[in-house]
């Protein structure tokens, strides 16, 4: 079994290191080349006029499954974000609905849907490389994850949200309990 080790660096900060040296500079190594082609696949789809630049990939066993880009625009889908499409192209190559034995890399921190796609596939392992602000900073709206965060306001986007009261509740709850028999979870 590897013993991880606590490293304390020049400026302070504290990383977790592992008993075989060099081990964490081949995974520096391995994560910068798949996010290099996260990045590329983020300036290809701007190039075709696809969408944002937003690139993601998904690795299994060092072997990259799907590389893509963002396709709202090319699709007309607002869904179409690179880590969704990337999810999305991976599970159907796959041919499976979890990909737990995969990791995805993504050019930019992902968005609150496709951080919850990522967590939905089970991937074991998101890498992302620009900070959401840097998509923030050129015009991307991060109203979302503010509001969720608890720092935004839902009203920016002009939309009330409620939640269902009386029988339009009390159905829709019961198609959990009416239908656990009929499919099966991962």
């Amino acid at each position: 079994m590897i013993k991880p080790k606590v490293v304390e660096t020049k400026d302070g900060n504290i990383s977790v290191a592992t008993a075989f040296s060099g081990q964490q500079e081949v995974v520096q190594d391995r994560d910068h080349e798949f996010l290099t082609k996260a990045v590329e696949e983020a300036y290809n789809g701007v190039e075709c006029g696809h969408g944002g630049p937003f690139g993601a990939v998904v690795v299994r066993n060092d072997e990259v499954i799907v590389s893509c880009h963002n396709m709202v625009s090319k699709n007309t889908d607002p869904t179409a974000h690179a880590e969704v499409t990337a999810i999305r192209e991976a599970t159907k190559k796959l041919n499976q609905i979890e990909l737990s034995d995969c990791e995805i890399y993504a050019s930019c921190e992902p968005c609150p849907m496709c951080f919850g796609a990522i967590h939905l596939s089970r991937i074991k392992r998101l890498v992302y490389g620009a900070k959401a602000e840097a998509a923030i900073a050129i015009g991307f709206d991060d109203f979302i994850a503010d509001a969720l965060r608890g720092t935004g306001f839902y009203q920016k986007a002009n939309m009330e949200i409620k939640r269902a009261d009386g029988n339009g509740a009390i159905i829709a709850a019961q198609v959990f309990e009416n239908t656990k028999g009929k499919f099966q979870m991962y």
